[in-house]
């Protein structure tokens, strides 16, 4: 029996005890209104039971819900492998391995002409049909992460101030101090236009899997096909794609590290500033 037969008859046989009940109760001007409030309730089993047919989708969430929090699993979704080239997942008893393999693109379709569309489009179908392993194909736009190269012009920067505070303790400055003035105003502005400029990235990339009874049975095998299908992609667009390793799977994986967080930093603060005006 399933479970939408067996809640229907649970609801009849509900509101039939509660019929039962309220005709075995003596007639007196209090018990009557017992008896009616039964009644009612009775009658509301009968509608439940009837809809139970038809809204067993709405009804049962509901009739499992016990709380407003909902834990989802307090296991651990993935973890990365030793090798750092993987992330596992434990399925059952198994574990599956993921790798994601980047794939470096360098044209867009703007810059190609019918011809060239028509032959990546080749390419793309050949890609599709590159594995008979289950693969997934994706291309996604990322904030571009500008720490490293901000803090390189800031560097820069801090080198030209000390430079023009020297100038300034000469006597005889002559041309020097313009021409470390004018670098530092371009410094300056470069430091301003990045930093105030959102700058995309699109990565496009291939996720395999492999399942395994042991952790490092999973990512062998998808090592394996990882290989082939890098193999078979080189050929196909004539680039080099890479196994993606370390902390640079996240970017893949969870949606915090596609925007950096001095990325989001600086926007914000702009925001602020923006609204403070």
């Amino acid at each position: 029996m399933n479970l939408k037969t067996l809640l229907f008859f649970v609801f009849i046989a509900i509101s039939a005890m509660l019929v039962l009940a309220a005709v075995s109760i003596p007639k007196s001007l209090g018990l009557d209104i017992v008896k009616l409030v039964l009644l009612i309730i009775a009658m509301l089993f009968d509608v439940l039971a009837f809809a139970s047919r038809f809204y067993m989708y709405l009804m049962i969430p509901m009739l499992e819900q016990r709380t407003n929090s909902v834990v989802l699993s307090n296991a651990d979704a993935y973890w990365f492998s030793t090798s750092m080239d993987s992330i596992i997942a434990k399925q059952g008893d198994d574990f599956i391995a993921t790798v994601y393999i980047s794939i470096p693109l360098y044209r867009s379709a703007t810059e190609m002409s019918e011809e060239d569309k028509i032959n990546f489009s080749m390419q793309v179908s050949r890609l599709v049909g590159l594995s008979k392993d289950p693969a997934r194909y994706t291309t996604e736009m990322f904030v571009m992460n500008k720490d490293a190269y901000i803090q390189t012009l800031r560097d820069r920067i801090s080198d030209v101030e000390t430079r023009e505070s020297e100038i300034m303790q000469k006597t005889d400055k002559g041309l020097s101090l313009e021409r470390v003035r004018g670098e530092l105003s371009m410094w300056r502005n470069i430091l301003d236009k990045t930093t105030n400029t959102q700058s995309f990235e699109l990565g496009s990339y291939v996720t395999v899997s492999a399942r395994g009874a042991k952790e490092f049975e999973a990512v062998s095998t998808a090592q394996q096909r990882a290989r082939e299908m890098i193999s078979g992609i080189g050929a196909i667009f004539g680039v080099s794609p890479i196994i993606v390793t370390g902390q640079d799977i996240l970017k893949y994986v969870e949606p915090e590290y596609l925007i950096p967080f001095s990325t989001v930093s600086e926007q914000l603060s702009r925001k602020i500033e923006e609204s403070v005006i």
